[in-house]
This record gives structure tokens, sequence and C-alpha cells, in this order.
């Protein structure tokens, strides 16, 4: 893996976390009764339990 990291360069790398958020966007949509209210999520830089929202 360090390897890897090795021939990426930082701006790639830097890239790629800042993508990272992004792609929940593409997650699909989750039938109700399978939402875990204990799940950990963010919201604006919070990071808060799906029970806090409710």
């Amino acid at each position: 893996m360090s390897h890897f990291l090795k021939k990426m360069s930082r701006r790639a790398i830097v890239q790629a976390l800042i993508a990272l958020p992004a792609l929940s966007l593409f997650r699909p949509a989750a039938d109700p009764d399978e939402i875990d209210p204990d799940e950990i999520i963010e919201v604006n830089g919070w990071i808060l339990r799906r029970s806090d929202l409710a």
C-alpha cells in the first residue's frame, strides 16, 4: 500500500479525499424500515446519530 501511495502525487491524494463525501450522494435510498437509528452521520460538520435528528 505504501508503494502505491508513493507513486501518487500529493495533489491526487488530496483531490481523492475531497471527493469522498460526494460519493454519499450516489448511495441508493434505503427503505425506511432498514435505517439504523444508531448510524453515525455528518451534517454540516457535526457528527451525529440518526436518532438525534428525529
